[in-house]
């Protein structure tokens, strides 16, 4: 125990605690925590509470709830992440082509268990949806780390950030598409959809109404190639708070507050632009990149000041316990019936319960999610690809 524990510290003192934790908040909302406020809000009727459920919900189209700032939120994390990865990776004595091949092994393995997530390997390749959340993630996080890699200038990043910005708004806004012309930001006229049935390969998971049921051809997926381009470029913006991090000619506080101004300009940019160019996360417009952008920057900025500069710690060990193993337990809570499983040992208690019985179970299996992310936080095992 005394050797785990060590270890344990010791990675953890080469780790950003910020990331892990602010990683943890992020996953805790898909394990169970926004099911947990859903059924509190229908037990309790708080007119607060309602409004909160709302925010765990996506928007079918245009707008932005909490519930559609997780995804690129994970994204920007993983950006934040790569010039510390990059640096601890070099000064173990990685050459580039090296690095390049093992960040290549962890696209194809996230790609091969976003399909697994997909449910292709239960129902066969027929139809199947080969567009996944995994995948992307890998796919985005190859190509920005690419950028840094060979590039390492915070110029170069935002370079290609920019371009990437600007490069989908133009598609969007000006490419116009068969049948449909320029600038339609439907679910049935966007370019995204467009070239989603022309070079996506498997069942498109989307249509007019949203996401469709497993067997059912969409019109899109909100997943596609441009979601993916755009996915790159919130990762890049990842990389800028990385490089920001880093940077040792700067103080915590003037760190957090770069993070935070940088995080406001883009909300405001976003938020301008939208009434001619809608924020919409299912074709990741180029306004929903800035919106959640900077959301996410300023989020960094909280979460860094308090843990790392104030080095309050405390409160963020129930985060950090989930951060350090995200891709493990988003996969478990999707294969594993942790509800049905966590139900069989106390039905005895909740079922008595009544209508506050769902609340209950939810509580019951997120707090076993934790309890076993904390076993292996415990033993000192971090799944990572």
């Amino acid at each position: 125990m005394k050797s785990n524990d060590k270890n344990r510290r010791k990675i953890e003192g080469n780790r950003l605690l910020s990331l892990d934790a602010l990683r943890g908040f992020d996953m805790l909302w898909i394990i169970g925590g926004g099911s947990v406020i859903t059924s509190l809000a229908g037990l309790t009727g708080a007119p607060w509470l309602k409004a909160l459920a709302v925010q765990m919900t996506h928007v079918t189209w245009i707008g932005f709830r909490f519930y559609d700032l997780i995804f690129p939120l994970f994204m920007f994390i993983a950006g934040v992440a790569i010039p510390f990865s990059v640096k601890s990776s070099l000064s173990k004595g990685f050459v580039r082509s090296r690095l390049v091949w093992k960040i290549f092994r962890r696209m194809l393995v996230l790609i091969l268990l976003g399909i697994l997530y997909n449910g292709v390997f239960r129902d066969g390749f027929d139809n199947a949806r080969y567009a996944s959340v995994l995948g992307q993630i890998g796919i985005a996080y190859f190509f920005a780390s690419l950028v840094y890699i060979f590039s390492g200038s915070s110029r170069t990043i935002i370079f290609w950030l920019t371009g990437i910005l600007a490069g989908i708004s133009v598609l969007q806004l000006f490419v116009p598409v068969p049948g449909a012309g320029a600038g339609v930001l439907t679910p049935e006229g966007h370019i995204n959809g467009y070239i989603d049935r022309m070079l996506l390969p498997g069942r498109l998971a989307y249509g007019p109404e949203g996401m469709l049921g497993a067997g059912q051809q969409g019109i899109y997926d909100a997943l596609g190639w441009l979601s993916i381009v755009s996915a790159i470029g919130i990762t890049l913006m990842g990389i800028v708070a990385g490089r920001i991090l880093q940077d040792r000619g700067l103080s915590g506080y003037g760190k957090s507050g770069i993070l935070a101004g940088t995080g406001a300009v883009l909300i405001a940019a976003g938020l301008v632009l939208s009434p001619v160019y809608p924020v919409i996360k299912a074709c990741w417009t180029t306004t929903y990149n800035l919106l959640a952008g900077g959301i996410s920057f300023i989020l960094m900025s909280l979460f860094y000041l308090v843990i790392d500069v104030w080095n309050l710690r405390k409160w963020s060990f129930f985060f950090r316990v989930i951060g350090m193993n995200s891709i493990f337990v988003y996969l478990l809570v999707r294969i594993v019936p942790v509800a049905t499983i966590t139900g069989y040992f106390t039905g005895w208690i909740t079922k008595p319960l009544g209508n506050a019985a769902e609340l209950a179970e939810g509580i019951i299996s997120l707090l076993a999610v934790w309890l076993l992310l904390y076993y292996l936080y415990r033993k000192n095992i971090f799944i990572r690809v």
